[in-house]
């Protein structure tokens, strides 16, 4: 495949992406369908997400003759889940015992996703895991970085310009509103970042965001909601 062709390629399928991330925040969360962005449709989303998501990418990486493994996701090692676990919950620390108190956080955004039950909570922590933690990692870490790099006859300059895309684009999608907020998304995903270049698989970023958000949701179910 030529260089225009895996350029147009590149482009169709990070629009493409997105817009599968999305769809089911408009379907539920504008639209209010079936009862909007809670419960059990929280684990619609998830599903929707992951396997639309992957299913782009992997369709994406065959057209130019390469697989999941060309963008580090391959079977995990114990090391790389230590890695990215121990993240994960030194974060989920930080916030809880540091950020939270000096910023006195308004959640009323994040707390309108709980419905009052732990089966509730439990269909977040899906979204927080498999929406968040494992495609968001897969699109934004993997396929975003990887094959922007793949665009450059000079890979290093390639990772440099794909990497700094991938952070901002990452902290855009999550609509910080302030200089707290922007600082409170960049510092993760720069860490999320730095550990899928430096191990060269996607196992420690996944475990890292997938550790993190499952505990601020279960924190939060119990801190402001189970009470």
């Amino acid at each position: 495949m030529n260089k225009l062709k895996s350029t147009l390629l590149y482009i169709f399928t990070f629009i493409l992406g997105y817009a599968f991330f999305v769809l089911p925040d408009i379907i539920f969360g504008v639209f209010k369908s079936l009862g909007g962005k809670q419960g059990i449709n929280l684990l619609w989303m998830a599903l929707f997400q992951f396997i639309s998501v992957t299913l782009l990418v992997r369709w994406s990486l065959k057209k130019k003759g390469k697989s999941l493994q060309h963008i580090g996701l391959t079977k995990p090692q114990w090391k790389h889940i230590l890695l990215g676990t121990l993240f994960g919950m030194v974060w989920w620390a930080l916030q809880v015992l540091y950020i939270f108190p000096i910023t006195e956080a308004d959640f009323t955004y994040t707390l309108s996703h709980f419905d009052g039950s732990w089966s509730g909570a439990i269909f977040f922590l899906c979204l927080g895991v498999i929406g968040g933690g494992i495609t968001e990692e897969i699109f934004n870490r993997g396929y975003t970085i990887t094959g922007m790099k793949d665009l450059f006859e000079n890979k290093k300059l390639g990772l440099i310009i794909a990497t700094s895309f991938s952070i901002l684009v990452f902290a855009i999608g999550h609509l910080p509103g302030n200089t707290l907020e922007w600082i409170d998304i960049l510092v993760p995903t720069s860490v999320y970042t730095a550990l899928y270049l430096i191990t060269g698989r996607l196992t420690s970023s996944i475990f890292a965001h997938g550790v993190y958000n499952a505990g601020m949701i279960i924190y939060l179910q119990m801190q402001y909601v189970a009470v």
